[in-house]
């Protein structure tokens, strides 16, 4: 008995300590390349305005310096742009290259997000799995009691 007591803390510790943590992890990485998609999508929808106006020269704008604190500048020339490549990169591009290029990142991105979605789907079946189990060698019914009314 105390052996079968030991195997069942066993497989509770690594749900918790293994499965629960690779499942956060995933989680995490999957937010993250959503964050730098919606950056990617923001940056597509400012380059897209500033194509539309035509306007190259003595283009106003207010730049986030940090903590949502903006000031205003002044680009004298916005028929180029630096866009991160990753890596702590940035490459000068035309517009039309960085729309490409953002066409191009953002799908390379949702590819990941997608195997990560589909990673972190495997590691909850694998947690379902292991509990499902624990259950059943615990002989603890999972099935919801029927509500009764109360007559007093």
């Amino acid at each position: 008995m105390a052996e079968f007591s030991s195997k069942v803390l066993e497989y509770e510790r690594f749900v918790n300590e293994k499965l629960k943590e690779d499942l956060r992890l995933i989680l995490e990485q999957r937010d993250k390349s959503y964050g730098q998609i919606a950056e990617y999508l923001q940056l597509k929808t400012t380059i897209e305005k500033i194509k539309e106006s035509k306007q190259t020269e003595g283009l106003k704008t207010k730049v986030d310096i940090g903590c949502n604190f903006y000031v205003q500048a002044n680009i004298p020339d916005s028929s180029r742009i630096y866009v991160f490549i990753g890596f702590g990169f940035f490459l000068e591009m035309t517009l039309d290259e960085a729309l490409k290029f953002i066409g191009k990142r953002t799908k390379l991105l949702n590819e990941h997000t997608d195997r990560l979605t589909d990673d972190a789907a495997k590691v909850k079946a694998n947690i379902r799995l292991v509990l499902e189990g624990l259950r059943e060698l615990q002989q603890i019914n999972n099935e919801p009691e029927t509500q009764r009314r109360e007559i007093f």
